[in-house]
């Protein structure tokens, strides 16, 4: 590492999941000329998974942002570059420090002239003494042009009438100047070279001629749109749709949410059962413990009891806490539950999970929950909370819906979906009352959980939630 390099470095997309290939930035936190310690959160970008903030490795001043919010960055590619050693005084970045030293042409006196590798020597306003040209030839280029074009697999250049000296911009090889990271940089940013106007030493074009390339030009004042014919939206034109319609880019967790969804329903065969439940008992089961000491500070409400049945019914069921493995073609059957809560952000539907979840004591597990929906919906959920799940439920009940028909968790085997709890004549005790009830419907991989053990553990869950004692019976 040079010592430029030592100085400037570059902070790379990390993959922040588990082998992901790129990743949004949703938001700068830090701009050019601004101090960055060692930890401090740098900016904050969205995978296929969830939002996670990014941290700075180093210590220093910010030189550069390579990518504005919005764009998609592949992994391993730099974000940023920071100056460690601001105090050393004006130095070049690294992408206008890694000259060749050893490929110059030498000159007259009066200077000599940068070139770059792989480009040869650049014409210049200082010359060497011309030669007495043969008569009706022109005077040719250096040399060295000559050979070094052929080397770039291009044709010498064709030999011109001289021309008045003027700093030139563009090699022998007919490409703009500039060192090798700064055409990554543009291309990075969508800049063409042959566009951009050289500061730089002999038409060297730096990282700032890049930069100020790609700022965006003064808005002009654009010419009124011609008038759309009436016709065109009586008669359904393309244009006349498409601007009363708003398109939504599919990326990011949305992306990874569909993909995942289409997976799962063109690989597993899914089963769905149904059952509707009295959960009266359940519900005044709720306002006790919200009254309880020990429950003081923690969030009590249907859905924990819900997933303390669940649990209770994969302990007595354990088969179904499992995942069908294609490649081996094998069943593996999960000793532990890692409880998975589907959660919708703002970025779309995940499904963080509860680690080791059957190990969990009420107050414990309604902590959990506490924790678990607070971060997802603040889009702070790290991408291990969502690894690992065994088995999922999705409480469809608080917005008002009865009832659905779940799609799994891929690498899952059942998932549970909770609906409304509703008041409804129910036959209670040989009489008509109105009840608390509530419906839950089990999907399954038909591969591994057939029509008996599905319909153990939905039972299960409903005879739990009908006398919630059979938590303590049970367990």
């Amino acid at each position: 590492m040079t010592a430029t390099e030592q100085r400037f470095r570059e902070f790379k997309m990390p993959d922040v999941g588990e082998g992901l290939t790129e990743a949004e930035i949703l938001k700068w936190y830090v701009q050019p000329g601004d101090t960055v310690t060692d930890g401090q959160v740098i900016c904050e970008v969205e995978t296929a998974k969830a939002a996670v903030e990014l941290p700075s490795p180093f210590e220093g001043v910010v030189h550069a942002v390579h990518f504005e919010e919005g764009a998609t960055v592949d992994v391993g590619t730099s974000i940023i570059a920071v100056d460690t050693d601001p105090g050393a005084g004006p130095a070049e970045a690294p992408a206008a420090a890694e000259a060749a030293p050893a490929a110059e042409e030498e000159a007259e006196p009066q200077g000599r002239q940068a070139v770059l590798v792989g480009y040869g020597a650049a014409p210049s306003s200082t010359k060497r003494r011309a030669r007495k040209p043969q008569a009706g030839v022109p005077a040719q280029e250096p040399a060295a042009a000559a050979v070094q074009a052929e080397l770039n697999g291009h044709a010498a250049p064709a030999p011109a009438p001289a021309a008045p000296a003027a700093p030139a911009a563009v090699p022998a090889a007919g490409r703009p100047l500039a060192k090798p990271p700064v055409r990554k940089l543009a291309k990075d940013l969508g800049i063409d070279l042959a566009t951009v106007t050289p500061t730089g030493p002999d038409g060297v074009i730096t990282r700032e001629d890049v930069h100020a390339a790609a700022a965006p030009a003064p808005a002009a004042e654009a010419p009124a749109p011609a008038p759309q014919p009436s016709a065109d939206v009586a008669t359904g034109g393309s244009e006349a749709v498409r601007a009363r319609e708003t398109r939504i880019p599919i990326k990011g967790v949305r992306k990874a949410t569909a993909q995942a969804m289409v997976n799962s329903a063109f690989t597993a065969p899914h089963v769905t059962e149904f059952v509707t439940v009295d959960v009266t008992r359940t519900m005044k089961l709720v306002q006790e413990l919200k009254q309880d000491p020990d429950m003081a500070g923690l969030r009590v409400n249907p859905l924990l009891l819900v997933a303390k049945a669940l649990l209770v019914a994969i302990r007595r069921n354990p088969e179904v806490n499992a995942a069908w493995d294609e490649e081996n073609q094998e069943i593996v059957r999960k000793d532990y539950v890692n409880l998975g809560i589907a959660a919708a952000t703002p970025r779309g539907l995940i499904v963080p999970n509860i680690k080791d979840a059957q190990a969990k004591t009420l107050p414990q597990l309604s902590a959990a929950l506490g924790e678990l929906v607070a971060t997802a919906r603040e889009g702070k959920t790290a991408p291990g909370d969502m690894a690992g799940g065994t088995v999922t439920i999705t409480n469809v009940g608080v917005f008002g819906v009865d009832t659905g028909t779940p799609i799994l968790n891929p690498g899952e085997s059942a998932i549970l979906a909770f609906g409304a709890v509703k008041l409804q004549p129910w036959v209670h005790k040989g009489k008509v009352k109105p009840r608390q009830v509530t419906t839950l419907a089990l999907s399954f991989d038909h591969r591994l959980v057939d029509g008996e053990l599905g319909s153990k553990v939905l039972a299960d869950i409903a005879a739990i939630l009908e006398h919630p004692k059979r938590l303590i019976t049970w367990a």
